[in-house]
């Protein structure tokens, strides 16, 4: 079997929030605080971290937070493996591959003929590049695979 995710996953789903929001409650933690004796109030320096944490949720929730963590190439079907759960899908069960590679970090959206525990769309972070607007071979690959199992199966 062969890894064809990003083994990015992990610091994108579980470290780079916590650091993300960590950041942010010292911040406002540091301004509630530091302000104590001063007439002045901490409001405008509150308002930009709570906007930041907003739209930093918003934005993670949509491109990060549903990635899987791990998908294998297993020849005729790919292992997808989250939160502890693991599940076979064959590459004829795959109707489309969606890839964006200028996303960060890039995207691979299977969607799925049949929904699985993980859904009827399975969203994974493709492999990191050196160069990072071009495409991923491994992804390439799994694009015509996924096509020609499609073509076998009519």
């Amino acid at each position: 079997m062969k890894l064809i995710s990003s083994k990015m996953t992990f610091f994108n789903k579980r470290v780079f929030p916590v650091i993300w929001f960590g950041f942010l409650f010292v911040f406002i933690t540091v301004n509630l605080y530091s302000g104590a004796g001063r007439s002045t109030s901490p409001l405008p320096f509150l308002i930009m971290p709570l906007v930041m944490i907003g739209i930093g949720y918003f934005i993670m929730k949509k491109l990060v937070f549903d990635l899987v963590d791990e998908v294998w190439d297993n020849g005729d079907s790919l292992v997808v493996k989250n939160r502890g759960q693991e599940q076979h899908i064959a590459l004829r069960d795959i109707k489309n591959v969606s890839y964006s590679p200028c996303m960060n970090p890039p995207r691979v959206t299977l969607s799925l003929r049949r929904p699985t525990d993980f859904g009827d769309q399975i969203a994974f972070g493709a492999p990191m590049r050196l160069l990072p607007l071009w495409s991923s071979p491994a992804i390439n690959d799994l694009i015509e695979r996924v096509d020609q199992a499609r073509r076998e199966r009519t």
